[in-house]
């Protein structure tokens, strides 16, 4: 029986795992329909090769500095066998490292969002490598582990510890100000902001990637949230029901708030997704649809203020979305996760707000400090030259549509080789 459950939670966290894992594609593909044609083969390639490089760094460095936990063991030991094996049987300890990984590889995901369309290629690599060997899990750690003492420390101030059940805060709060700090190093993209006061829109691409972005990354929330228990004894229908409701609030509000606008609509059903995750398995499902919606409504204002009034180029809005989005779900945990309110209780406004306000200053700090120590040695912008010509064939070569290219290409050399030969035949005229 014992090794029967043990499988289970194995293959309960890998499934888990499988379906965050998913969601990279759906950061790929919100990101690919709202940058201009030019940077979509580069927003691919981006999320794609941050995961690989994410999940390295995490594997041999980050998951050890989260949890203290090395796996350069033996393979016997790691799947819990022999007489001094430190890890559970049947490799739960991996595939629970596979499941964490897939989160940490969200940061810098949700950072290519802000700096799409302008930020170099490697940099941006080295960004990453430091963010999740270092930063994410520190913050992982202090929340989700035992490093530094912060849950002790908060539970002797407020009787409770800081309650972030899949990261509202650790996550994407964390994310979202990090990718904050990233875009004011990078500034905005040429030819956003006029010198005379007046913002240039620059519309998404192609809303149905948008679309079908947002789907997968809905989808796959479902895995983020309710698998955050990591054992099957530890599932909770009042999780799924939750994040649903969330997402639902954050669709309707966005689509009143945003006046019908497509890339609102898609984007607030994310927005009520990562506020629910924090208070996903204390809040009454009320709570959470207003935890959603308020988040929704809170994407539209925040997006719009940045990129019209403050002019913060952060092109999917992720700070908006993540990083305001997660830092309302950590507060609203304290809030709607209360018995009084219908909740489950075990949760205090005091504890919330300490540990949102940790995961923001880490976040702000962090992003600040890496992007602009490799603004200094090294840049992290694209040149003018490359910039104007797109990502796509500066760094990789190649466009999403070559044949399109290659046609106007064709059509050029067409058009200058007709007109060179009605010049020549009006000079010949005129000589004659």
């Amino acid at each position: 029986m014992e090794m029967t459950r043990t499988g289970a939670d194995v293959l309960f966290v890998l499934l888990g795992a499988i379906m965050v894992l998913a969601m990279h594609a759906g950061f790929a593909f919100l990101e690919v329909g709202t940058v201009r044609k030019k940077n979509q083969v580069n927003a691919l390639v981006k999320i794609l090769t941050d995961f690989a490089v994410s999940t390295l760094v995490y594997f041999f460095v980050g998951y050890g500095v989260a949890y203290g936990i090395s796996f350069l063991h033996p393979a016997a030991e790691l799947v819990g066998k022999g007489e001094n094996a430190a890890f559970a049987a049947n490799g739960y300890d991996l595939v629970k490292f596979f499941f964490l990984a897939t989160f940490a590889a969200a940061i810098p995901a949700i950072i290519s969002g802000g700096i799409a369309e302008r930020a170099k290629f490697w940099p941006q690599l080295i960004a990453t490598s430091i963010l999740v060997g270092l930063v994410y899990p520190l913050t992982e750690g202090m929340v989700w582990g035992s490093r530094l003492g912060f849950q002790e420390l908060v539970t002797e101030w407020f009787g409770v510890p800081f309650h972030d059940f899949a990261g509202s805060v650790v996550v994407h709060a964390l994310g979202g100000w990090i990718a904050l700090g990233a875009v004011l190093m990078l500034g905005a993209r040429h030819g956003r902001y006029r010198k005379d006061g007046r913002v240039v829109a620059i519309p998404p691409s192609n809303i149905p990637f948008l679309a079908l972005g947002s789907w997968v990354l809905c989808v796959g929330w479902f895995g983020f949230n309710v698998m955050s228990a990591q054992t099957i004894g530890g599932i909770s229908g009042l999780v799924a029901l939750n994040s649903l409701l969330a997402m639902v609030g954050g669709i309707l509000t966005s689509l009143v708030v945003g006046r019908n606008d497509p890339g609102f609509v898609h984007n607030g059903a994310l927005a009520g997704l990562v506020a629910v995750c924090a208070g996903s398995d204390v809040m009454h499902p009320v709570g959470a649809l207003i935890t959603g919606g308020l988040a929704g409504a809170l994407f539209v204002w925040a997006f719009e203020m940045c990129q019209d009034k403050w002019k913060v180029d952060d092109v999917l809005g992720v700070w908006a979305l993540h990083g305001l989005g997660g830092t309302l779900g950590g507060l609203a945990c304290g809030i709607f996760g209360q018995e009084a309110l219908g909740g489950m209780g075990g949760v205090h406004v005091g504890a919330q707000v300490v540990g949102t306000l940790t995961g923001i200053a880490i976040g702000a700090t962090g992003g600040l400090a890496v992007y602009g120590s490799l603004r200094a040695v090294m840049g992290i912008r694209l040149s003018d030259e490359d910039e104007f010509m797109g990502a796509d064939l500066a760094i990789h070569q190649i466009t999403a549509y070559p044949e399109e290219a290659t046609t106007i290409h064709d059509d050029g050399q067409a058009l200058a080789a007709r007109a060179a030969a009605r010049g020549a035949a009006s000079r010949g005229a005129s000589a004659a």
